[in-house]
């Protein structure tokens, strides 16, 4: 990992912890499909890249706020891979492994609605905030403020329709949209680590 990047304060403090900090793995299970996702931050002032991804017929995260990131395919050799790919596919942002800080712990879906995937996130950081080209599958990108994300007023409860059944979830609020779901519990655990 490169240490040689110039990071503010907060985003060297996340490095050092990510560094001796070993995820939570849910390898065991064989009935999980794998995925990884990259949360891209940047310094000046410290932001998370997100993305919304566009509406699609039969996708159970059409239209959602998300982390560039998709699932593992068999070239990928290992799950860093899967994420570097991704990002590059969906944001044509080309990360390199120097640029990896860390990774969190593995989230699983908590709906059995949704595909029994895991996802794995890892955490990369780069000098300044480079040109984006979303693909067809990214309606946005969006660079959001790690101080808006820790802002107590961000951090509420939103009712979302999941089946035509209205259910409460933990939600970030991010202008007109809301960082909810799995995506909401990998930014919750990026946070409680910036917080520690």
């Amino acid at each position: 990992m490169s240490l040689a990047q110039p990071l503010s304060p907060r985003l060297a403090r996340l490095r050092e912890r990510l560094a001796v900090h070993r995820p939570a793995a849910d390898e065991d299970d064989a009935s999980l499909i794998w995925a990884a996702v990259a949360l891209v931050l940047v310094p000046a002032p410290d932001a998370i890249l997100l993305i919304r991804r566009a509406e699609r017929e039969g996708d159970p995260w059409s239209g959602h706020m998300a982390l560039p990131g998709g699932r593992r395919e068999p070239p990928d050799r290992d799950l860093v891979a899967t994420a570097i790919r991704e990002t590059a596919e969906e944001v044509g942002l080309r990360l390199a492994r120097e640029d990896l800080i860390g990774g969190l712990d593995d989230v699983v879906p908590r709906t059995p609605v949704l595909p029994p995937i895991a996802v794995r996130p890892f955490v990369f950081t780069l000098p300044e905030r480079p040109a984006l080209t979303p693909n067809p599958e990214v309606a946005a990108t969006r660079w959001v403020l790690l101080d808006h994300l820790l802002h107590p007023e961000t951090y509420h409860s939103a009712r979302v329709d999941i089946r035509g059944a209205p259910r409460d979830f933990p939600a970030y609020r991010v202008e007109e949209s809301i960082v909810w779901g799995m995506t909401e519990r990998i930014v919750t655990a990026l946070l409680e680590q910036l917080r520690a």
